[in-house]
């Protein structure tokens, strides 16, 4: 505690102070906390905490802020909630903005909102490990850069921000090693206008998987669209307000079932019954089906029509893939030239945090559900982890940051208490 002593003292002069201990790798004292990932989650913990007067380092293992934004989302993607629920905290969208920003506007504003709060994260630098030290009561991450070299931050809070949607969901199907044709994750999927006049089956019917299905359509290839389990499909908008917005509205004066009764009755008018196109709903509503499994319920821009009119053909779940076809679970059997994978993603904190309290191993996710997941013990946070999309985690930012802030008062008015000591007592 010594050592830790002297380097915090050498720390109040030089924020950026280097010190190492017998070890190889570059070890880093933070005086703030330490934020893994630089998606909307990580910037808006790190806005807050600046906000708060607090400052932070922010580990981001891509060459830009929001990658899976910039990098791994298709051309055609929007925004599918109104902006004003996808915001960040302290900086709202341009009001010159429409209703539902697309991917390029949206990644603007996130560029905009890093540059207003001064956050520059240390990108292409991967969090192999994470683990709390209690000989010195702080958090060691150790991240590695493109070239291999390693750092070792040491710091009092850690910030958990990759989320939910850190690695692709590649499912294990029979023979898919074996079709000849490309397969690929919608993670890699920009545009249908390579599939012209090509059979493609996309696999996942969510809204990744419906928004990928239309954009095949539009660009004249020929989709289909597997589809395993049930889903709710509701209109993107109804009686002039976003589905997500009335939702809002009507859950401050009604329970969750009877929303969902009259969101459901409202969708069958707009849309009719959707079981006749191979799209059964499930038992529970969408609402109440989204607050306990997380599953979101698909919001249709145009996807329905297209399945209607015979353009996206509908299958159940896959039985085995040979070479070019595919064999269904109803028995049969088609030819494709492609397959596009829209199964998701999911969490990877499991593979660098070395902590079982806070976190699941089995899916990566906070043990304690929401609006509980978001603080952990001995510093460690979490951010972006709890299935609600922007709001959520715009909510779980300001908690982190008022909770951190508190703490930071109480050290910092203890540094100066201490220097005003030293000083008085020096001759």
């Amino acid at each position: 505690m010594d050592n830790l002593k002297e380097i915090q003292g050498k720390m109040a002069h030089d924020p950026h102070y280097v010190f190492s201990y017998c070890k190889p790798r570059r070890q880093v004292w933070v005086p703030g906390p330490v934020i893994v990932g630089a998606g909307p989650s990580g910037l808006a913990a790190a806005a807050c905490l600046k906000e708060q007067g607090v400052p932070s380092v922010v580990i981001e293992r891509s060459n830009c802020i929001a990658s899976l934004w910039q990098l791994k989302t298709y051309d055609r993607l929007r925004l599918h909630l109104p902006k004003r629920f996808c915001e960040l905290p302290l900086m709202p969208f341009p009001e010159d903005f429409p209703t539902y920003p697309d991917k390029q506007q949206f990644v603007d504003y996130l560029e905009a909102y890093a540059k207003r709060f001064g956050i520059n994260p240390v990108f292409d630098s991967s969090v192999e490990r994470a683990e709390y030290d209690e000989s010195i009561g702080m958090w060691r991450v150790k991240s590695v850069g493109m070239k291999g070299e390693e750092v070792e931050y040491v710091c009092g809070w850690l910030v958990v921000a990759t989320g939910e949607n850190a690695e692709a969901v590649v499912p294990e199907i029979e023979g898919m090693e074996e079709f000849s044709g490309e397969v690929k994750h919608t993670s890699e999927y920009k545009s249908g206008s390579v599939y012209k006049g090509k059979k493609v089956l996309v696999v996942g019917c969510g809204n990744s998987g419906m928004e990928v299905c239309l954009d095949l359509c539009n660009h004249n290839a020929k989709p289909s669209l597997v589809v395993r389990d049930a889903v709710h499909v509701l209109p993107r908008d109804m009686l002039g307000k976003s589905t997500f917005g009335l939702s809002m509205w009507l859950l401050k004066w009604l329970p969750v079932r009877l929303v969902d009764r009259f969101l459901l009755f409202v969708s069958w008018v707009i849309l009719g019954n959707t079981a006749r196109f191979g799209l059964d709903r499930p038992m529970l509503g969408p609402l109440e089906l989204k607050n306990i499994s997380g599953k979101t319920p698909v919001l249709d821009v145009g996807a329905l029509a297209k399945i209607e009119s015979g353009d996206i053909k509908i299958y159940p779940g896959i039985q085995q893939i040979r070479d070019h076809s595919v064999h269904f679970f109803n028995g049969k059997t088609e030819n494709f030239d492609a397959i596009i994978l829209a199964t998701g993603y999911k969490s990877n904190v499991p593979s660098w945090l070395k902590e079982k309290e806070m976190f699941s191993e089995k899916d990566g996710y906070p043990r304690r559900p929401f609006p509980n997941g978001w603080k952990g013990a001995y510093g460690l946070y979490a951010v972006g982890f709890t299935k609600r999309g922007l709001l959520g985690a715009s909510a779980d930012a300001k908690r982190i940051a008022e909770d951190i802030s508190k703490c930071w008062k109480v050290e910092s008015n203890h540094l100066i208490t201490t220097t005003k000591r030293s000083l008085l007592l020096q001759p």
